[in-house]
């Protein structure tokens, strides 16, 4: 039976994706025990997002709404990646053995492969008993042809860097109408984590954020 505090956090639309007792030089306060990493793994939590936003709403005010009554009604502080200055959480992410460092720069979870996404930190006052979370070894590790370094119709990446402005340059032109309809073709390439695929509408949703910030430079 899954413990109790990771079932409240599924029933919220929200993915526990990691956990960890903080260290020293972790970015805590020094007498925080216990904290969860929460976010999104395939498309439960933008489904609750969809169904219960308003024009005006941003997914970062909705997920303050969401997560801040869920963090007291579990005795936790909340903490955001949006929040400033920002917060090191695929740093977090790593010292809770949630993934590892992708060719195109994202953290690759072992079961959600890219398609997952941090959306808050429960810092807890007590600590729990779970599991530590494995990683086990990388997957691109063993993944010989890399296809997600060739699928880029602008080459933006190349394991080392993403040419942000060429990727963004691509998308506002009209040959990226593709990529705006039918998502990234380097992440889409990846092979771990395809049930977690996002549906249709999230990922149009998040290519419209990246092509007004891309607008907004």
């Amino acid at each position: 039976m899954e413990h109790p505090v990771l079932a409240r956090i599924r029933r919220e639309g929200f993915t526990p994706l990691s956990w960890f007792a903080p260290r020293h030089g972790d970015g805590f306060a020094d007498d925080a025990p216990f904290v969860i990493l929460i976010g999104n793994a395939g498309p439960d939590m933008f489904r609750r997002f969809a169904r219960e936003r308003t024009p005006k709403d941003s997914l970062d005010d909705w997920t303050r709404a969401v997560v801040d009554p869920l963090a007291r009604d579990l005795d936790a502080t909340a903490l955001y990646p949006f929040d400033t200055p920002p917060l090191p959480f695929l740093t977090w992410a790593r010292r809770g053995g949630a993934g590892h460092t992708s060719p195109l720069g994202l953290n690759i979870h072992p079961v959600y492969g890219l398609w997952h996404a941090y959306r808050a930190a429960l810092v807890f006052p007590v600590a729990f008993d779970l599991p530590p979370v494995n990683p086990g070894a990388s997957p691109c590790d063993t993944c010989e042809s890399k296809p997600c370094l060739s699928a880029c119709p602008v080459s933006a990446f190349d394991s080392s860097s993403y040419d942000v402005a060429a990727c963004g340059r691509y998308v506002l032109s009209e040959a990226g109408a593709d990529c705006m309809t039918g998502g990234c073709k380097a992440r889409l390439a990846c092979p771990v984590g395809r049930k977690f695929v996002y549906e249709p509408m999230q990922i149009q949703f998040h290519m419209k954020a990246f092509q007004k910030a891309r607008r907004s430079t």
